[in-house]
């Protein structure tokens, strides 16, 4: 039966809509009285010109070339390319605009700790890429971070870029074994590291990590340390590095006030991004440089109506994509906040809803997870400051659900477009995302990307709307991966999103297309649960069992039981509150259906995520089993694993 329209949450009036940058492209291009379903078949029905257009609505430093798309009619997502002859450079964009204004503001738990204008940003980048220039960095070498999100990361990362290097990074709360099944991958020449980092009011030496990380990278020839240091010596810990360990800030290196930009191909390399690794090693995918710029241009103008004025504060690691993403909004002439720290530190919980106020910010970046933790902590940001500048809320890592809304419009503010985006790592961008033009409804995303010919295939491979179904796009677009770094890494590009259906792109995640435009990601493929055969997406669980007030949090699994799977559900209770196993569920035979009804519930005081805010169901499954959780480092709390061995399930089980 077809799902009935979710309720309508936000919508912007008549007015606003005609100054959104979508409805001046949608202008632009000739369908300005068009809904927005008829703008999107034509972006994917004309790649060539609806991407041309997006280059010059952006205004794009570089030359688009005389040709924009050509395609392969054999291997039509593999084999097409864009802007073949193209040129441009990723970081001369993000630095484009008036020297005098404020681009960059640096805050932690204490605060803001300070800005940089735009002219003072770029002579940061200069300085960095100078002390590159100095260790023999070339093109297409790789230089890799571990470091927090701070104006050294930014200038580290945008000097490698404007150099025609590749750019890659690890947080630095990763585990040595963590950063070493990532960096160990690609080869990096130079690795800058941080001296510190602050979490949780805490400050963190990072010299011993940065050691093991380097003693072990064979291909490294100098150790770069930036940030406020807690050893007095450089070199002290650094006895077993083959590589050059210096300071920055004492490297004699004569820097102009202006970085030098690169002239690059479109499909130069840029960045090497890392999944999540948890049921393995994890993938190291290399994207290129026009490809990434023009999407995450057309993300922030079009769907996210990021202005020239406007700030971005994302709370992100800077090994997430949404690290990535948030600071392209410079190339849109926005300034973003660079947070290093907790979310949610215990001296100051909301400390980033103080910020956004303070710091007038326009578009806020999250979790579910982190507007779980609000509501639990009795947070109401809109009514302990005015926010009077937030127009947009963005949540990345996990679908939100219907409390996640009811919660931001209730206790946020209700004049605001709440972003429930959904895409990945692996085409650094959203298949499904916000759209300033279209009304917000409950638990829904609202539309797909410009430009992406995303569907929900069935098991007959053919699109459904209504019904759950597999994420694909059908159409080649430019910020696919140009490969998988490594021996055989086009080989295990292709078969990790081609083999099941030959020049598909399937994306590895279930959605349910609804009438009204909008889906709904209902789980991972690789999670989903199959009880009696058929397929059930863990977020249609926790949308009905995390909406109990007795439930923080939950976690569902498939376990394997004679050629078939029983649902496992393992629950977090809210402060105070016992958990009532019938009840519960009551609730999913009503709501759900009988078949997500779960044969075991466990009661647990966490559940594992990942540095990305994600719910790591195959280590739970892993432990459960009593098989070895591959690449524990990826997980932010893995202690929570320890009550799930299975020895010790049955005294936790809820009867």
């Amino acid at each position: 039966m077809t799902t009935p329209l979710a309720p309508v949450l936000w919508e912007l009036d008549a007015e606003r809509r005609e100054q959104t940058h979508l409805a001046r492209f949608a202008a632009r291009v000739g369908l300005a009285h068009e809904p927005y379903a008829t703008l999107h078949r034509w972006s994917v029905a004309d790649p060539g010109a609806f991407w041309s257009h997006v280059w010059e609505y952006a205004e794009l430093e570089g030359d688009p070339g005389a040709t924009t798309f050509v395609r392969d009619e054999e291997h039509p997502m593999t084999g097409s390319r864009f802007f073949p002859d193209g040129v441009t450079n990723l970081a001369a964009n993000l630095l484009r605009g008036p020297a005098h204004e404020t681009v960059v503001v640096e805050a932690g738990e204490r605060g803001v700790a300070g800005s940089l204008t735009r002219a003072e940003l770029r002579t940061g980048v200069a300085r960095a890429q100078a002390v590159l220039d100095g260790l023999g960095v070339e093109p297409g070498d790789r230089v890799a971070g571990l470091l927090p999100n701070t104006a050294d990361a930014l200038c580290y990362t945008l000097a490698t870029l404007a150099s025609g290097a590749v750019w890659t990074s690890c947080a630095p709360e990763f585990g040595p074994a963590g950063v070493l099944d990532r960096l160990g991958q690609v080869e990096p020449v130079v690795l800058v590291a941080a001296e510190s980092y602050v979490y949780d009011g805490r400050r963190h030496d990072l010299a011993e990590k940065t050691a093991r990380v380097a003693a072990e990278l064979g291909s490294l020839r100098h150790v770069v340390l930036v940030g406020e240091p807690i050893t007095p010596d450089p070199g002290a810990g650094f006895a077993g590095v083959r590589a050059a360990v210096h300071r920055a800030a004492d490297l004699p290196v004569v820097s102009p006030s202006e970085p030098r930009y690169a002239d690059l191909p479109f499909d130069h390399p840029a960045f090497i991004l890392y999944t999540s690794g948890t049921t393995g090693l994890p993938k190291s995918i290399l994207h290129r440089t026009g490809g990434v710029l023009l999407n995450l241009v057309k993300e922030h103008l079009l769907h996210g109506d990021v202005r020239s004025g406007d700030r971005m504060l994302y709370f992100t690691n800077t090994a997430w994509m949404m690290y990535h993403w948030s600071i392209s909004a410079l190339a849109c002439g926005a300034s973003v906040v660079l947070y290093d720290g907790a979310a949610v530190p215990a001296a100051e919980p909301a400390l980033l809803w103080r910020l956004a106020d303070e710091l007038e910010v326009t578009h806020f970046g999250t979790s579910p997870k982190y507007l779980s933790v609000m509501a639990a902590h009795g947070v109401t940001p809109g009514t302990t400051w005015e926010l009077h500048h937030l127009r947009a809320i963005f949540s990345a890592g996990a679908p939100l659900l219907d409390s996640h809304f009811s919660w931001v419009y209730a206790e946020v503010k209700a004049d605001l477009m709440l972003a429930s985006i959904s895409g990945g790592t692996e085409i650094l961008g959203c298949f499904v995302l916000g759209n300033p033009l279209l009304p917000v409804r409950s638990a829904e995303l609202q539309a797909p990307g410009l430009g992406l010919a995303v569907a929900a295939l069935d098991a007959r491979g053919l699109p459904v709307v209504g019904r759950t179904g597999d994420l694909v796009c059908t159409e080649p677009f430019p910020s696919m991966p140009l490969t998988f770094w490594g021996p055989g890494g086009h080989e295990r590009y292709l078969d990790s999103y081609f083999s099941e259906r030959p020049e598909v792109w399937t994306h590895g995640d279930l959605v349910e297309m609804r009438p009204s435009g909008g889906a709904v990601i209902t789980g991972r493929t690789d999670t989903t649960l199959k009880p009696g055969g058929v397929r059930i997406g863990t977020s249609e669980i926790y949308r009905v069992v995390e909406d109990d007030p007795s439930v923080a949090d939950s976690m569902a699994i498939g376990y394997p039981q004679d050629d078939d799977q029983e649902i496992w559900l393992f629950v977090v209770p809210a402060a105070g509150r016992e958990v009532d196993a019938t009840a519960l569920r009551r609730s999913l035979r009503a709501q759900a259906s009988p078949r997500h009804v779960p044969r075991r519930v466990f009661r647990v005081d966490a559940l594992p995520y990942n540095l990305a805010g994600k719910k790591v169901e195959g280590a739970v499954l892993s432990t459960v089993l009593g098989r070895e959780v591959r690449n524990i480092a990826s997980l932010v709390n893995p202690e929570s694993l320890a009550a799930l061995a299975p020895e010790l399930l049955d005294r936790s089980e809820v009867r």
